[in-house]
């Protein structure tokens, strides 16, 4: 008789030590104040919910669900965490794995959610469950469906699976928010040494692609006529929106900044300085006018 899988086997405190992260783990492990909250509240009264692990053929264990929850345990000193054991097979794992991080971070990278979906799609194709990016049955709804389990439409689950084909720098550059969704996708077509040339482009110009010029990229190198001197040409074309960059003397400005004020609330402080000023140049013309 078959054995009986994808179930909870038995409940028991584990050593930490012996619980290795999920292979490919996509999402990042932050030490932030939510962090240091969760670690706090452990010291004071222990785990709450169990993490989820497998057992593997070396007598260690798996992490499914809870790498954030063990993280916090190892941060409040504490070597044991309570754990539920399954026998998932590594479909269902990866399935849980990814479910259990959307539906409860906020803020997803967009790494983290390209790496999340892909496993995700990967594992539902194998198990002959519907993914949705190729074909859309009208009317039909299933727990299967992709889209439905990650709340995002066919079309946003595919871009972001694209951006698995990005170098790390350049998806580095779409975290960050340096470039779109849009030109990203139009990069991922590329092969690796176009996207690291690319890279190089953009560190010694200080100037990220917009969409109409990777489309540009992209068609050059399908057609098989892209190499490093229309990499430039294309790239060094002005953006219709391009705006003259604003360059300040760090010195001059630096001068005027608080000694204590620190670096990340420069922009902050710099902004909120220039929105007074102009409040105070609008009451000098408004009396002017009397």
């Amino acid at each position: 008789m078959e054995e009986n899988k994808n179930r909870i086997v038995e409940v028991k405190d584990i050593d930490v030590s012996l619980i290795d992260s999920f292979p490919n783990h996509p999402f990042k492990v932050i030490e932030d104040d939510k962090m240091l909250q969760l670690t706090e509240s452990i010291m004071d009264n222990g785990l709450l919910y169990p993490v989820l692990v497998r057992e593997k053929a070396d007598g260690r264990y798996e992490m499914i669900a809870g790498h954030r929850r063990k993280r916090a345990t190892e941060l409040a000193g504490q070597d044991k965490i309570h754990a539920m054991v399954c026998n998932y097979d590594d479909d269902s794992a990866a399935i849980v794995m990814v479910e259990s991080n959307i539906h409860q971070r906020e803020n997803m990278l967009p790494s983290e959610k390209a790496f999340a979906y892909k496993i995700l799609y990967d594992a539902m194709k194998h198990q002959g469950k519907r993914t949705d990016l190729t074909c859309a049955p009208v009317g039909h709804k299933s727990r299967d469906n992709l889209s439905e389990k990650v709340g995002e439409s066919r079309e946003q689950i595919r871009r972001y699976i694209c951006l698995t084909n990005l170098v790390p720098e350049l998806l580095e550059f779409v975290d960050e928010g340096k470039i779109g969704m849009r030109p990203a996708v139009e990069m991922s077509y590329l092969d690796e040494d176009t996207q690291r040339y690319i890279v190089d482009f953009i560190d010694e110009n200080e100037c990220f692609p917009s969409h109409a010029q990777t489309i540009q990229l992209r068609k050059m190198f399908n057609d098989g006529i892209l190499d490093t001197k229309k990499i430039v040409e294309i790239l060094s074309e002005e953006k219709g929106n391009q705006h003259e960059k604003l360059v300040f003397r760090g010195d001059r400005v630096r001068k005027l900044l608080p000694k204590t004020l620190p670096a990340e609330k420069t922009e902050e402080y710099v902004c909120k300085a220039l929105e007074h000023y102009n409040r105070f140049l609008q009451r000098q013309r408004n009396r002017d006018e009397r």
